[in-house]
C-alpha cells in the first residue's frame, strides 16, 4: 500500500502543496513564499539544492521527505539532513512517516553518510516520541541559530 519514489520536476505542484500543508500544521503559513517555479529550479534544475522522496498510499500522494547533504568535520564525511518530513493528516498512523524515515536511512547508508539528522519543534511531542521510538537521540546541548531576511543582509554588509 505504501510506495516511495524519487520526485521529478512534474511533482513540483504536489511538493508545494505538501509544504503549504506542513506550514499550516506548524502555524508558519505566513513564511511560505516558495512557488512551483522556485521548486522546479532549486530541486530539479541544473544544480539541485535538495532532493525529495514522495510517498504514495494506495497510489495517491501521501507525504514527502526533503533533504540535503551536510558535512561533519569530526567524522570527515558528509551526512544527510532532513529538512522536511510530512504526511497528510488524514493518512497519519498508517506507517507512511516511518517508511519515509527508513527509506532515508537506507539512502544515507547507500550514499556513505555518517549521520542522518533533523530538527523538530519542541512542542511537537507526538513527533518527538515517534523519532525516539526509532532510535533518534535529541541533541539537547545544541541550540539552532538562524540569521535571515533583513538581518542576513545587514550581516553580509558589515
Amino acid at each position: 500500500m505504501i510506495t516511495i519514489r524519487k520526485a521529478t520536476k512534474d511533482d513540483a505542484p504536489i511538493i508545494l502543496d505538501f509544504i503549504k500543508e506542513l506550514a499550516e500544521f506548524e502555524k508558519l503559513s505566513y513564511e511560505v513564499v516558495a512557488t512551483i517555479e522556485h521548486l522546479e529550479e532549486t530541486l530539479f534544475g541544473e544544480r539541485p539544492d535538495a532532493e525529495v522522496f514522495i510517498a504514495n498510499y494506495q497510489d495517491q500522494p501521501a507525504g514527502f521527505s526533503l533533504f540535503f547533504y551536510n558535512y561533519s568535520t569530526f567524522l570527515g564525511q558528509r551526512g544527510l539532513y532532513l529538512e522536511d518530513l510530512y504526511v497528510k493528516e488524514s493518512l497519519r498512523g498508517k506507517g507512511i512517516g516511518k517508511a519515509l524515515l527508513i527509506n532515508l536511512a537506507k539512502y544515507a547508508v547507500e550514499q556513505g553518510c555518517g549521520r542522518f539528522e533533523w530538527s523538530v519543534l519542541d512542542w511537537n511531542e507526538k513527533a518527538i516520541d515517534f523519532y525516539k521510538s526509532l532510535g533518534a537521540e535529541p541533541m539537547d546541548e545544541w541550540t539552532v541559530h538562524r540569521v535571515h531576511g533583513k538581518n542576513l543582509i545587514e550581516l553580509a554588509n558589515l
